[in-house]
């Protein structure tokens, strides 16, 4: 059933299908995040119609790439840095927190699921975290005021890894870089194991994350998606919800 604009009809009838749940998860995208500030990618004015991303081996091969994604980084976290956990974080926490949902996947790399209290072993990031950097060679990890610091002293040249002089990244997965297999590995079986299977905030065009919910579709999960635009997946879901996430979920996270 798809709910447009009867905002109660559809928190009644996703509240009885969690409480018909044993294990259900949640899969968010950027659309939980956007009531925080932090602008998605495709939409129109979103960040991939203002800069073009930079693939993972353009970056690994020119200096010039990486000092043009650390000046991109810094500008985003100058304007994003103050986000803070949303209504749709704080309701995954607390659900997660009184074991109403078995876990949380995302896509996203903002750092809020943690922020809102999501403990590592119950999350998964499939597309990485820009909270923090690695080298790409021998995986230590940076934390960004590190890379900052540097790249400002060397007028906006990136730095390599002073333990092996292997390029610095921020730890999230760009176009052409492998996926994480841990991560895909640990997704796929909270897919797999779901009866409960909630979408959150994702437009579904990004694979190999977006075709978790057919895994669980295909195991005998029931599908919820909430997003406010059409999703290819939408025909499949028990409930399809088309309104703000925040007002969704406020009261799963104590907001009335």
């Amino acid at each position: 059933m798809i709910y447009e604009g009867d905002l109660k009809g559809a928190q009644q009838r996703l509240r009885e299908l969690l409480d018909g749940s044993a294990r259900a998860v949640a899969f968010t995208g950027a659309g939980i995040s956007t009531e925080c500030g932090i602008p998605d990618f495709r939409s129109p004015g979103g960040l991939w119609t203002q800069n073009k991303p930079i693939p993972f081996d353009v970056f690994v091969a020119h200096k010039a790439a990486r000092n043009e994604a650390w000046r991109r980084k810094f500008a985003m976290e100058e304007a994003f840095s103050g986000a803070r956990p949303g209504r749709g974080h704080r309701a995954l926490a607390r659900l997660l927190g009184r074991g109403r949902i078995a876990g949380v996947i995302t896509q996203n790399i903002d750092g809020l699921h943690q922020a809102s209290g999501v403990p590592d072993d119950a999350l998964v990031e499939l597309h990485g975290n820009g909270t923090y950097a690695t080298c790409l060679d021998c995986g230590a990890r940076y934390e960004l005021g590190w890379v900052k610091e540097r790249f400002d002293a060397a007028g906006g040249i990136a730095p390599d890894c002073p333990e092996c002089g292997g390029p610095v990244k921020a730890a999230t997965i760009s176009f052409g870089q492998a996926m994480p297999e841990r991560e895909m590995a640990r997704a796929d079986a909270l897919a797999k194991v779901s009866d409960l299977f909630i979408v959150i905030g994702s437009s579904l065009v990004v694979f190999p994350a977006a075709g978790l919910p057919l895994k669980a579709r295909q195991k005998g999960a029931r599908l919820i998606i909430l997003n406010r635009e059409p999703t290819e997946f939408d025909d499949m879901a028990e409930l399809v919800v088309r309104d703000e996430i925040g007002d969704v979920l406020a009261p799963f996270a104590g907001d009335g």
